[in-house]
Parts: C-alpha cells; sequence; structure tokens
C-alpha cells in the first residue's frame, strides 16, 4: 500500500480530498476514502498501486498544496539528514558575511549559479571564500546574531523526529561556525560543515579541506543508516541546492525543499507550498505529536 498526503499552506477542504482521490481513481491506483491527519491542514489518501501515477496525478493539481506520495509501511523516519542555508535557515551564510564585506551582489550571484547545478560546488566555494580574505573574524559572530533566522517548522521536525527516536543529523556546505550553534538550537544531534580558516583574528580567505560538498552529504547519510541499522526506506533527506542532490535521490524519501529546479526535478517530493512542518504531516504526525 502507498499514501498520498496532502499538505496545504492555507486551507484544504473536503471537496479537495474528494477530488483527489478521484483523480488517483481514474489514474487506475485503486485509492480508499481519505482520511485527515488534520481537518483543514493535512489529509492521507491510501491507494494501492503505482506511485509514479499518483504523483503524476496529484502534484500542482490543487493551489498551495504539497503532495507526497511513498509506501505506507515506511513513511515514518528513522533519520533526517538535512542542508542548512535555506534550508533548515533563511538565508545562505556566506550571502550574508559578504554583505559585511560589501560584496554580496558578487557573491550571491555565484551562491545562486552554484545551487542551481551551473557551477562546480567545491570551486565556487573556494572561489567566494577567498574574497572574504581579510574580514574581521568577529563579524561571523555579529551575522550569525543579525541575519539567521531558523526556518518556519525546523524546531518541529527535528525535535520530533527526535521523539520519536529518529537521529538527526545537518551537514552543510556552509560554516561550521553557523552550523554548530544552527544544530544545537534547532535540536539535531549533531552537525557537519566546512571550517573557515581564521589568522591573527581574520579570514584568510581559505576553508579547510576536503570540503565538505555532495559526496559528504552522500556518504553521511549512508554511513548514519548503515551504523544505525536503518531500513534505508526509512530515511529522510531534505536540501534545496545542487549539492543535495546526491544524499537526496539516495535517501529513502528524498525531499526538494522550496528548491532550485534541478533539484525539483529530481526529487521524490517537493514542498514548494508550506514549511518544514509538512515533513511531519508527510509522516503522519497530526500536530498533537509534534514537540516545539
Amino acid at each position: 500500500m502507498f499514501t498520498a498526503t496532502l499538505i496545504a499552506a492555507d486551507r484544504l477542504d473536503a471537496g479537495d480530498c474528494s477530488t483527489a482521490a478521484d483523480r488517483l481513481a481514474q489514474a487506475g491506483c485503486m485509492p480508499s476514502a481519505p482520511l485527515w491527519i488534520d481537518a483543514g491542514r493535512a489529509a492521507d489518501i491510501p491507494f494501492a498501486t503505482d506511485a509514479a501515477a499518483a504523483r503524476v496525478a496529484l502534484e500542482q493539481a490543487f493551489a498551495r498544496v504539497d503532495v507526497v506520495v511513498q509506501p505506507s509501511a515506511t513513511r515514518a523516519k528513522a533519520l533526517i539528514v538535512a542542508d542548512m542555508d535555506s534550508t533548515m535557515i533563511t538565508v545562505e551564510c556566506i550571502d550574508e558575511l559578504a554583505d559585511y564585506a560589501g560584496i554580496k551582489a558578487e557573491v550571491a550571484e555565484v551562491t545562486e549559479r552554484a545551487m542551481r547545478g551551473e557551477l562546480d560546488f567545491e570551486a565556487a566555494l573556494d572561489a567566494r571564500v577567498a574574497l572574504l580574505a581579510g574580514l574581521d573574524e568577529a563579524v561571523i559572530a555579529r551575522c550569525l546574531k543579525e541575519r539567521v533566522t531558523i526556518m518556519p517548522g525546523a524546531k518541529a521536525l527535528v525535535r520530533t523526529m527526535r521523539a520519536q527516536g529518529a537521529t538527526a543529523i545537518l551537514v552543510s556546505g556552509g560554516f561550521t561556525r553557523f552550523a554548530e550553534p544552527v544544530a544545537a538550537e534547532i535540536g539535531f544531534d549533531r552537525a557537519i560543515a566546512n571550517r573557515l580558516l581564521i589568522a591573527d583574528g581574520r579570514l584568510t580567505g581559505a576553508v579547510a579541506k576536503p570540503i565538505v560538498g555532495a559526496a559528504t552529504k552522500e556518504e553521511t547519510l549512508l554511513a548514519a543508516i548503515e551504523a544505525g541499522g536503518i531500513d534505508p526506506a526509512r530515511s529522510l533527506a531534505v536540501g534545496d541546492g545542487a549539492n543535495d542532490l546526491a544524499m537526496i535521490r539516495r535517501a529513502g524519501l528524498g525531499v526538494a525543499y522550496h528548491a532550485k529546479p534541478v533539484v525539483a526535478a529530481a526529487a521524490a517530493a517537493r514542498i514548494d507550498h508550506g514549511d518544514l512542518s509538512a515533513l511531519l504531516y508527510a509522516q503522519g504526525y497530526p500536530r498533537t505529536m509534534w514537540v516545539d
């Protein structure tokens, strides 16, 4: 059996659920009656066959409604591996650091191209960090305080999953000076990220090698699955940029969160409208079970 979960950014009504069930029936998916997870916000439609056809039938069929289709038996995940910038937080930290150096536009353009998969991530990171050479180390703490905001739904997602026994790992192509406090605030078990090199209180313009990029994210996911004896189908990876693609493709449920087109096209699920709490509904958790 499979489950199609409809998650509204605004409002979901019984008519939407009925229409969705009809679309699944027309696609040959053999649906059962819709079931509310939280009335007006999220509903499940169990169905018997053809998950691919179900995605085609339902995705983008309703205004401001996200749809997640997956096997019913493994929907509650035992592992989450998540990106940080523009996923667990609302900004790209390197772009905000560049703003303090007066070069945000230049750096942000490279960031956007790298996240779209148009540039090699490692080379693009080296090039951007080089532009920050000489920046006062104190700017990092200032940037963390003034610019970094936790993404809506992030705390509930991670804390609820951990309360249900899941492991949570933050893996970022950004920097430890941001990832470690962000991970602690949200509730992750641990964080992996790049280390900015600093000398005499100023950024040197380099990061420690090897760079944490797509390969590290994929390796972290697979190692956590093996170490925890986790059914791979019960793993969740979420991110927005091209350097998240490898882990998204290998996870039991790979999620593109408000993602770049190349990521949205490749992911098994997309959250385009709601916040990260949508991934709690995708696992079948009603609001009464969330840990804020």
